[in-house]
């Protein structure tokens, strides 16, 4: 099998890569940007979408651009090589994968120009306090009213959400709270009546936000997907999601590696560089092994996120997220071991990287909650 990208998919790695790499260029430059009001920077964003980015995964009808998971990928990558700042995933692969998978023409057509041109960005509110990683666990109301419904409960933990101008709000329309039929999906204005909205800086020097929703009125229009048959598309938005995030470890894990090798090369102590001394060599050999390994994973999720048997594809995301997030362990833990105490200091941007590959670990699912589903489909093989 070909894993070779074509000339147009290179011609977009190249240029994402001198984005990021002329505005991430230091940990001060990063830092910089997270200090702006919305922890990135909107001209930044603008760039992204003057450079077609944010149009990515939509089709042509849909006004974007009609690339697929490898486009992402690739994007993705560049974007953990960086430590980028900017809401790409929460936008573009989680809010706006909602409106694609679900939306109906109309909402399209109002929604999905306005991401793809950089002036609508989106947040998934779907996790809450009780639910961890279930996705049918959802406690949040929605009571018809009139020809819409009306919105009650809170979400947590959503990334991006005090920066975007939209929220996806799962909510459930009927059932018990564990029930897998009778969630709902819903786009609300953030500054719509009732939506209160608490935003704060995670670990990684991202954004994310609790939501309480108190009275608030949403319509039919405001639906994605059919009443009660929301929960297969948060499930593949899910899956879209470990194949991007799994992208972006690949990008920081090799960052990461890379500034690993150098920091052996050059710390000098015993006579000489510390790389000299084998059993450090091995050590950063287990780093790279682990990393082709994830890499590997990577292409594997951008090959079997469309694939078309939804529970030969449901034990191939888990089984990605499981190598990923080993992987993401042992090169995180490794890189702060071989550096020493300076590994562990914020102002070093291995560090930085480290507690992005952490929380990597823990989004969209923890190893055990994956070996877990993969136990449940039987393995990768019939």
């Amino acid at each position: 099998m070909d894993f070779d990208l074509s000339p147009e998919q290179t011609q977009l790695k190249d240029g994402v890569d001198r984005l990021i790499a002329a505005t991430y260029g230091s940990l001060d430059a990063r830092q910089q940007l997270a200090r702006e009001p919305l922890g990135f920077s909107e001209t930044i964003w603008m760039r992204f979408a003057e450079m077609g980015l944010l149009g990515i995964p939509f089709s042509e009808e849909e006004g974007g651009f009609g690339g697929g998971p490898v486009e992402t990928l690739v994007v993705m990558e560049a974007l953990g090589k960086g430590l980028a700042l900017e809401p790409y995933l929460a936008t573009v692969v989680l809010g706006g994968g909602a409106v694609r998978l679900g939306g109906s023409a109309a909402l399209k057509e109002r929604v999905i120009p306005g991401v793809v041109e950089g002036e609508a960005r989106l947040a998934l509110a779907f996790t809450e306090a009780q639910s961890r990683y279930d996705l049918n666990d959802v406690a949040t109301t929605a009571r018809a009213s009139g020809d819409g419904w009306v919105l009650d409960g809170a979400k947590c933990v959503v990334i991006n959400g005090d920066g975007a101008g939209h929220l996806v709000i799962s909510a459930r329309t009927s059932g018990s709270r564990r029930d897998r039929d009778g969630i709902s999906l819903f786009l609300v204005p953030a500054d719509a009546p009732g939506v209160k909205i608490h935003g704060y800086a995670t670990q990684d020097g991202g954004r994310a936000a609790e939501i309480a929703l108190s009275g608030v009125a949403v319509t039919q229009a405001d639906l994605i997907g059919k009443e009660g048959r929301g929960l297969p598309i948060l499930e593949r938005v899910a899956e879209f999601a470990i194949a991007a995030l799994a992208a972006e470890a690949v990008g920081i894990m090799a960052a990461l590696h890379g500034l690993t090798i150098e920091y052996l090369k050059t710390r000098q102590q015993f006579g000489g560089p510390i790389g000299q001394f084998q059993v450090l060599q091995h050590r950063a050999v287990d780093m790279l092994m682990a990393l082709e390994q994830a890499r590997s994973m990577a292409f594997y999720a951008a090959m079997m996120v469309d694939h078309a048997d939804a529970a030969e594809r449901s034990a191939a995301l888990s089984a990605v997220k499981v190598q990923i997030n080993r992987s993401c362990r042992l090169v995180g833990q490794e890189a702060v071991q071989l550096h020493g105490g300076i590994g562990m200091t914020m102002e070093y941007l291995g560090a930085h990287y480290f507690k992005r590959l952490t929380m990597i670990e823990s989004l969209f699912g923890d190893t055990p909650h994956h070996l877990r589903r993969v136990g449940a489909a039987g393995g990768l093989a019939a």
